[in-house]
């Protein structure tokens, strides 16, 4: 017997994944046969090849994505961020990722947990699993529960595919996937400049949100340590924080505190402040 609702849900999620990138093939392919000229069809089938590219963009494996994530954290420690090398820092931020990514939707990738030698109080993710945390955010915290709540967040933009998404919209529209294929230098540094100069909509903030605090919950950390640590951030003007770029903070705040109400079962864990504080007590010499 047919299950109906699994059916469903499946081809949604084949329509999702697959509309955008056949459109973009069939209106290419419909530019070229309406051509009323054969020199004019010639000149045409760029578009249909480009077409063939963006779908190639649209449907990267897991396997892809994570080379590509790989390439772009390369670019990142070269030209754009440094990595702080304090072994017992990295060291715990690597275990509180590894917590929460036992806990992840996408178990299948590897992630990879870096600390940003930087003041500024920011976190962000690339594809492939990749998630970054300032030194300036571990500073501001409280607990270790807040720290989780962030790292948790970002990978919600990796489980959400939000990153891949965005670039392949902005490949579209920058041409990256030209006659000769798809640039992967060009598709690299669009990636790279996506993460770090252009904010996430309001609709993949709301998705990280969501998807984070379910892994914050499963992973047993108090889920009141994501309100808690956005509320401080908005509540303190002279930081510059790390949901300035984000959409909607207080309405956030609001829908977070509605997902933590209805669930009411959750743990309390990483609320110690002074364990957190000895954890990172190299931070404050």
């Amino acid at each position: 017997m047919i299950n109906w609702k699994d059916f469903l849900t499946t081809y949604r999620g084949w329509r999702r994944r697959w509309f955008y990138p056949l459109i973009s093939v069939a209106v290419a392919l419909s530019l070229c046969l309406s051509a009323p000229l054969p020199g004019r069809a010639i000149e045409l089938l760029p578009l249909l090849f480009q077409g063939a590219q963006i779908l190639k963009i649209s449907n990267i494996s897991d396997r892809d994505e994570v080379r590509l994530g790989k390439q772009m954290n390369q670019q990142l420690q070269r030209q754009e961020v440094r990595i702080y090398r304090n072994s017992s820092i990295n060291s715990y931020v690597e275990q509180i990722g590894r917590r929460l990514a036992a806990n992840s939707d996408r178990r299948n990738i590897p992630y990879t947990f870096q600390v940003v030698e930087d003041d500024a109080v920011n976190a962000f993710a690339t594809m492939g699993g990749y998630v970054y945390i300032n030194t300036g955010l571990l500073k501001i915290a409280d607990n270790e529960a807040e720290v989780a709540s962030v790292i948790a967040h970002e990978m919600g933009h990796i489980e959400g595919k939000h990153a891949l998404n965005q670039l392949r919209q902005s490949a579209i529209a920058s041409g990256v996937a030209t006659l000769t294929g798809v640039d992967q230098n060009k598709l690299v540094g669009l990636g790279v400049e996506l993460v770090l100069k252009r904010p996430r909509s309001r609709k993949d903030e709301y998705d990280a949100d969501t998807r984070g605090l379910r892994t914050l919950t499963k992973t047993g950390y108090a889920p009141s340590a994501m309100v808690s640590f956005m509320k401080k951030l908005l509540n303190n003007s002279s930081v510059p924080t790390v949901l300035s770029t984000h959409p909607g903070t207080s309405d956030r705040i609001l829908s977070l505190q509605r997902q933590i109400q209805a669930s009411p079962n959750y743990g309390n864990y990483g609320l110690d402040s002074s364990a957190y504080q000895a954890n990172i007590r190299v931070l404050k010499r």
